[in-house]
């Protein structure tokens, strides 16, 4: 017959099973350490290495894109620190400038397009009121800076319709889904829909798409052609080219 474990024994080894969890935990802890310790002399580097190619950084798109991601990699966000060595980089001003000036293009074209510009329309606006001996701006430039908009709310957002169009909103409020379908669609027609469209790409009923239209006319969104056959409503910000730019 079997003998039954006794008390000592369970006693024991309880007293081996904590033994073992608190060497993991001392495992794990000095793991953290480490890979803490890692991660500043990583930082320091990189400070290091910016301080070095700071004008390079400032002056060439595609450099200042691949220090970001560097950046990005490590946690560290440059744009949102104002201490030490960042500050001393600049970068957070560089895009302040950004910031600013997209919101003024954003302004000046909400009347014609409702508040939604195409980002190809956005940064050529924006290269012509900078003039030429300003830094080149690139499209990953206008997005970051345009993501940091988004902080102040709805107000400005970041949305890709089908066929690699992006767009920036830049008026408070959110899109309805069946709006968002509605500019999935636009680039099909060239930058224009119509319940005839709307009903064959989305399997929407005449009741429905009229709806939508009406939403988006009533967003600013749309310029509305009663004279064609059918009526056709048209979104400046999908338009092929860049209007008055």
């Amino acid at each position: 017959m079997r003998r039954r474990a006794g008390i000592g024994a369970i006693q024991k080894q309880k007293l081996e099973q904590e033994k073992f969890k608190d060497k993991g935990t001392e495992l794990h802890v000095r793991e953290f350490e480490v890979l803490s310790k890692q991660l500043e002399q990583f930082r320091q580097k990189l400070e290091e290495f910016a301080a070095q190619h700071r004008a390079e950084i400032k002056r060439n798109p595609v450099f200042r894109r691949q220090f970001q991601e560097m950046c990005a990699a490590i946690g560290v966000d440059p744009l949102a620190s104002n201490k030490g060595f960042w500050s001393v980089l600049n970068l957070g001003d560089f895009y302040y400038e950004l910031s600013v000036q997209i919101v003024e293009v954003c302004l000046a074209t909400s009347e014609k397009n409702g508040g939604l510009i195409s980002l190809d329309e956005l940064r050529t606006r924006l290269l012509r009121s900078r003039g030429r001996v300003a830094q080149e701006v690139t499209i990953e430039d206008i997005l970051t800076a345009s993501k940091k908009l988004g902080v102040f709310g709805s107000g400005f957002q970041v949305l890709q319709v089908p066929g690699g169009r992006t767009l920036i909103r830049s008026v408070p409020g959110e899109l309805s889904v069946d709006v968002t379908s509605v500019l999935s669609v636009a680039p099909v027609g060239g930058g224009q829909v119509n319940q005839e469209l709307l009903a064959q790409e989305l399997g929407w009923t005449a009741d429905r798409a009229s709806a939508a239209l009406d939403a988006v006319l009533a967003d600013g969104l749309a310029w509305i052609d009663t004279q064609a056959s059918p009526t056709q409503y048209w979104f400046p910000s999908l338009f092929i080219g860049c209007m008055d730019c």
